[in-house]
């Protein structure tokens, strides 16, 4: 006897969509996803998408209607609610276009609830395009399947950061001139932590101490090595996520 195909199948495209999702609600995907739906995914009538709203969390949808420009889903099941996120925020200082956008993908990817953009006075760039930056984490999360997006905070730069900065939110600083153990400060982190990153070049020495100078503001070292803005951003969060987040497991 043939055993039954799983359902949804694994293949079934992910997206995320702008409309809450309930079981029954016909939801009409156009643009950029529908051109995805129909001449890449090539979806048929009866075919599964995975969505995710971003509140409800994910279901699973069976195409009602397939053209070119528009492919309607009819909601069926909800499959799992949305992910509960470490209260983790990410503050890269801006890079290169291409080096940035890595930051952006792999972040989301690592389960940052967060990614607040600094501008340093080293910095190669002062702007982002901030549509392009939601495309980035919105398709990283569809392919890591994650059912939370983190947010995307418009750039600022690193006085007004550190200015409007919570009280109740510790503030690691990744000094390349050394601190504390990452691994050590992040295994008794408890609350709403952040990241703080350096652009290509470093903070500069009037910077160094303003950050030094917050009282939320703890210094850490990532090792021996001097690494590049992104490989810095990335090698954080992992080690935070091992010592804080939710890479521990079950007690």
């Amino acid at each position: 006897m043939a055993a039954t195909p799983a359902w949804p199948p694994k293949s079934a495209p992910r997206l995320f969509v702008s409309d809450e999702l309930a079981a029954g609600r016909i939801v009409g995907i156009e643009g950029n996803q529908a051109n995805y739906l129909a001449r890449v995914m090539r979806v048929g009538e009866g075919d599964a998408v995975i969505l995710c709203d971003d509140v409800t969390g994910e279901w699973v949808a069976r195409v009602a209607e397939a053209g070119k420009r528009r492919v309607e889903l009819k909601v069926e099941d909800h499959l799992r609610p949305r992910e509960e996120v470490p209260d983790f925020w990410l503050c890269p200082a801006l890079l290169k276009k291409d080096r940035f956008d890595m930051v952006l993908e792999k972040s989301t990817e690592l389960g940052v609830a967060a990614i607040h953009p600094v501008i340093t006075r080293r910095c190669v760039a002062d702007k982002l395009n901030g549509e392009r930056a939601v495309t980035i984490v919105t398709e990283a999360a569809e392919q890591c399947a994650r059912t939370a997006l983190p947010q995307v905070a418009e750039p600022v730069k690193l006085d007004a950061l550190l200015r409007d900065w919570p009280d109740d939110r510790i503030l690691f600083f990744a000094d390349e001139e050394g601190g504390e153990p990452a691994a050590d400060a992040f295994c008794y982190a408890e609350g709403p932590a952040a990241l703080l990153i350096g652009p290509e070049g470093g903070f500069d020495d009037a910077e160094r101490a303003a950050i030094r100078a917050h009282p939320n503001a703890r210094a850490i070292s990532l090792g021996p090595r001097v690494l590049r803005g992104e490989t810095a951003a990335l090698a954080g969060i992992a080690v935070w996520m091992a010592e804080a987040g939710d890479w521990l497991g079950e007690e």
